[in-house]
């Protein structure tokens, strides 16, 4: 009779068994659903980009220390936006790089590498070079593309670099900006480089105009006849929660307007069968700034489909200690917007985390 019992029991303990570990399996695959979001995380490293062409390194600009790189990798980030000055890297424009400066900036990518994290290489000019506006006499596309295929030619293909193509341009029209990124993603691509590509737009890329018929044009019009031939670009988008847009204020009173216009890009996006990076925002350590950009970053992780990642503005050694947007740490810790924009429980979307077609 034991033995009849056993023989009868056996099979449904193991049945429990194995519906137990299916239920678990489930769970923790919801729970993973649930917590999975934007491929990158990641901060600007301020300090590149600094000061004139000809300053002095350490005196007038600097480049990311091992310490605060290896924070922010601790703290989970994977993925550093690294500014730094087109004519100091270009000092002639069609001329060669200045080997010092592409050394500090190879040096620099390399430390971030050996961290784990991946960098965008951004060109944070605003549009000039020299004082002097992009697409005017002696400073069109054709410039703007050589200086990409030099820098291009220097990290082609490295799976952990991508190109920034530059910062912000505000002043330049929606068409000419076109032009010139055009061009300089075709130079690029004629290099052999398949590295993914990041293209702004112009009125510095902000995500509350993208939509909107501006002066110099409206991005979501113009931009969307970006044209790379190896169809691996993205486009960076930037948007702050100030009274302005700018980033320089305190308060955040426009918080609901900069979610509202990453909710207008995103369907632009879908539209567009693209993707986008998100690559500066910031708030003080107000709780409404705070209340923001949690918001924010939520919003990219229900729609990760189209937002490849974000990158914070900003940190760095030399970062003002009084500037609201700084997650620079303190010699008391952490500072409270990181602990905004960084889950506890992220699990990043590998399944659409390449950079390299």
């Amino acid at each position: 009779m034991f033995e009849q019992l056993k023989s009868t029991c056996a099979p449904r303990a193991l049945l429990a068994a194995v519906l137990a570990a299916i239920f678990s399996l489930l769970s923790v695959a919801a729970s993973n659903a649930q917590s999975a979001g934007v491929c990158y995380r990641g901060v600007n490293l301020s300090g590149a980009e600094y000061g004139e062409a000809d300053g002095i390194y350490g005196t007038n600009f600097i480049y990311p220390s091992e310490s605060t790189v290896r924070y922010f990798a601790d703290k989970g980030m994977k993925i550093i936006r690294l500014p730094f000055l087109w004519e100091r890297l270009q000092p002639v424009r069609n001329g060669g790089l200045e080997r010092n400066e592409l050394e500090r900036l190879e040096s620099a990518v390399e430390l971030i590498k050996t961290h784990g994290m991946k960098v965008i290489l951004d060109p944070h000019n605003f549009g000039y070079y020299r004082g002097q506006r992009m697409m005017t006499p002696g400073l069109g596309a054709p410039e703007f593309a050589n200086f990409w295929v030099r820098l291009s030619l220097e990290f082609a293909n490295d799976e952990d670099v991508l190109f920034g193509l530059m910062n912000e341009p505000f002043d330049i029209t929606a068409e000419d900006w076109l032009i010139a990124a055009n061009q300089a993603i075709s130079g690029i691509r004629a290099t052999g480089a398949k590295n993914m590509i990041l293209v702004p737009g112009t009125h510095w890329s902000g995500a509350s105009t993208w939509l909107q018929d501006l002066p110099n044009g409206n991005n979501s019009k113009v931009m969307s006849a970006v044209v790379d031939p190896a169809d691996n670009f993205i486009y960076e988008i930037h948007q702050y929660l100030d009274e302005d847009g700018s980033g320089t204020h305190e308060t955040c009173p426009n918080a609901r307007l900069a979610l509202e216009g990453l909710e207008g890009v995103t369907g632009w996006l879908k539209e567009q069968n693209a993707r986008g990076l998100l690559g500066e925002f910031g708030g003080s350590k107000e709780q409404a700034c705070l209340d923001g950009l949690r918001a924010m970053v939520e919003f990219m992780d229900e729609n990760r489909e189209q937002w490849l990642g974000w990158t914070y503005w900003a940190a760095g050694e030399w970062w003002p200690e009084s500037e609201g947007n700084n997650i620079q740490p303190t010699a008391k810790g952490d500072r409270p917007q990181l602990h905004a924009v960084m889950k506890d429980d992220f699990v990043g979307g590998q399944e659409a985390c390449s950079t390299i077609n």
